[in-house]
């Protein structure tokens, strides 16, 4: 049976991980096991929170259409279910962006909207 020289890959392999964790701090940058585990964590951590972050950019969506509405003395839930009787399919992204550019605009969809 013919010698496996393997130090050409396990180098690549070592050059690579060591590629994806600089900017790390102290020996999780620079040691294999402490690099290796560290980028796992890290991976999960931004694997976890591409997901997070849709559900706050939503949170915050609804926070600013709900101050907007009150300041047109509806509540958030009567303005949504408003919105969706008129078959209005402005989504939560674009709602906030124009309550918070265009006030007035964000008044004339609430008074199309809501009948007082």
């Amino acid at each position: 049976m013919s010698r496996v020289k393997r130090g050409v890959i396990s180098q690549k392999r070592k050059k690579n991980l060591f590629k994806l964790t600089k900017g790390f701090r102290s020996g999780r940058k620079n040691l294999l096991r402490q690099a290796t585990e560290t980028l796992h964590r890290a991976l999960n951590y931004a694997y976890r929170d591409r997901r997070t972050r849709k559900r706050d950019f939503r949170k915050l969506w609804i926070i600013r259409i709900s101050a907007a509405a009150r300041l047109n003395n509806v509540s958030y839930s009567k303005f949504i279910g408003a919105l969706k009787k008129k078959d209005v399919e402005l989504d939560r992204k674009i709602l906030a962006d124009i309550a918070v550019t265009d006030p007035r605009g964000f008044q004339e969809i609430i008074d199309f909207a809501v009948e007082r």
